[in-house]
């Protein structure tokens, strides 16, 4: 056996047969490379994330928020999107908070993904949603902005004194109204806010708590007071119990929870939510609030 051939580069005599062997190993090693995913691939696809300009989303409402990634076979395994820049109060039908405004979604999500805000939302967000892979590497991005329109008031009344005879009806608030023959009523101003008694609306309502208090125990306490908040304007008066603990300093303590501030005035806030709901110990809460 000659000493090219033990040799790894042909006993260093570089002759032009040991050359193109080299070459034809070398050429080999990368396209198996290639095609086994151990290289850089024989053509790169891109990918583009697809979502509209803008997204209308009405205060204490659910609307749907599209975001599409394609092509669906070049995206990458485990990556997810981003999304940065959303209201503090919004909360999506899936995925996590990962910080002020920002949430992680698994891409198999996408295809029903719903945002929802509170009724105190206005405004507008500009949103940038990002495709990360697993190792942090953003591999796609584009924008969209997040339009709230407020909730619509109902109209008011119509007069009486003008109205047509007979059997006729005008609409008052949308609803047909009887103006014949004339009864006495009585009409309230402003009805009070009720908790809603529908057993369906119930039970959504209370997974709103139950993810609420999911986060809390994760210790993700902007996520928690977001859904707790959700329960209250829902009418779910242990929604606003919840809530207003998350910013009492007495509660806190007995908790035993560290490294968040308290806050007595959006704690008395919420607990003043609560004894308008019909809260049990809303009252004495409020209590030892005025004593501080």
């Amino acid at each position: 056996m000659t000493a090219s051939a033990n040799n790894p580069i042909c006993g260093l005599g570089y002759s032009r047969g040991c050359l193109s062997r080299l070459a034809r190993g070398l050429a080999a090693a990368v396209l198996f490379a290639s095609l086994s995913g151990g290289g850089p691939a024989l053509s790169q696809r891109a990918i583009t994330i697809k979502a509209p300009p803008v997204v209308v989303a009405e205060a204490a409402g659910q609307v749907p928020f599209p975001i599409q990634i394609e092509p669906a076979d070049a995206i990458p395994r485990n990556s997810f999107v981003r999304l940065r820049g959303l209201p503090p109060m919004a909360a999506l039908s899936e995925g996590y908070v990962i910080g002020a405004g920002s949430w992680a979604i698994p891409i198999s999500a996408l295809a029903d993904l719903k945002i929802s805000l509170p009724v105190a939302a206005s405004g507008r967000a500009d949103v940038t949603i990002l495709l990360v892979a697993v190792d942090g590497a953003v591999l796609g991005e584009t924008k969209t902005a997040l339009t709230v329109a407020t909730a619509q008031a109902a109209p008011p009344p119509r007069e009486r004194s003008a109205g047509p005879a007979g059997g006729a009806s005008m609409l008052r608030a949308g609803v047909p109204v009887d103006l014949a023959p004339p009864r006495q009523e009585t009409t309230a101003a402003t009805p009070p806010v009720v908790p809603r008694s529908v057993p369906q609306e119930r039970e959504r309502v209370m997974r709103l708590l139950v993810k609420g208090n999911e986060q809390w125990e994760e210790g993700n306490v902007s996520a928690a007071r977001l859904f707790y908040e959700r329960a209250a304007d829902a009418g779910l008066a242990e929604g606003a119990m919840a809530l207003a603990a998350t910013f009492d300093a007495a509660e806190l303590s007995r908790l035993n929870v560290r490294g968040i501030k308290p806050d007595n005035k959006l704690a008395r806030q919420w607990y003043e939510r609560a004894r308008q709901l019909g809260a049990g110990g809303a009252d004495e809460r409020l209590r030892r609030l005025g004593a501080n």
